[in-house]
């Protein structure tokens, strides 16, 4: 992949996060009345300038659907814990640094406490490490090596012994763990283990 493409997958991966985390609001569409609080399109609003069309393009309704179909699945609002450990995966697959990482969550408008208090101290020992054992995660997940979405809630999930943290997500420990079913290795957060 040559370095114009990696650089605009790089930037659109950013803006897709950047809006996907950003209460409705906080955006252009919603400052402009094209959207209202819930993201649904205000249709006696038409767009007409340039400014309307380029805060409503075709992106921003993929993403705005997208977000109003998370925030109906149980649990959809309420998943900091999952949302860092995809923020981890994504920084590592596209070598994001940690001054983007806090770019996205600033514009997401998440307070970085409300990644702290989703940590779990259930199944932690001493250093920051996770209790090893067979444990029944809390969300759906993908793969770290193909990033497909096939790991589900409550199926079952291998931490070895010994196993600390693999990086950090605004203070949130992060660990890579076994997904039984497929035998592949995902990455988790304490908060998303049951």
């Amino acid at each position: 992949m040559g370095m114009i493409a990696r650089a605009g997958d790089l930037l659109y991966t950013f803006r897709f996060l950047t809006l996907l985390v950003q209460p409705f609001d906080k955006s252009n569409a919603f400052k402009l009345g094209i959207i209202d609080r819930n993201g649904d399109r205000q249709k006696e609003v038409e767009i007409t300038t340039s400014e309307q069309k380029s805060a409503y393009t075709h992106f921003h309704r993929l993403v705005f659907n997208l977000k109003r179909l998370l925030g109906k699945v149980p649990g959809g609002k309420s998943t900091v814990a999952s949302y860092a450990a995809a923020l981890y995966l994504i920084k590592e697959k596209l070598d994001l640094t940690d001054k983007s990482i806090n770019k996205i969550v600033e514009k997401s408008g998440y307070d970085p406490l409300d990644f702290l208090a989703e940590e779990n101290d259930w199944f932690m020992l001493k250093n920051n490490q996770l209790s090893s054992g067979i444990y029944k995660i809390k969300y759906h997940k993908v793969l770290n090596s193909t990033i497909e979405e096939i790991v589900k809630p409550k199926d079952r999930i291998r931490v070895l012994e010994d196993c600390y943290p693999v990086g950090q997500i605004l203070g949130l420990n992060i660990y890579e763990v076994t997904h039984i079913k497929s035998n592949q290795k995902i990455y988790i957060s304490g908060g998303e283990i049951i």
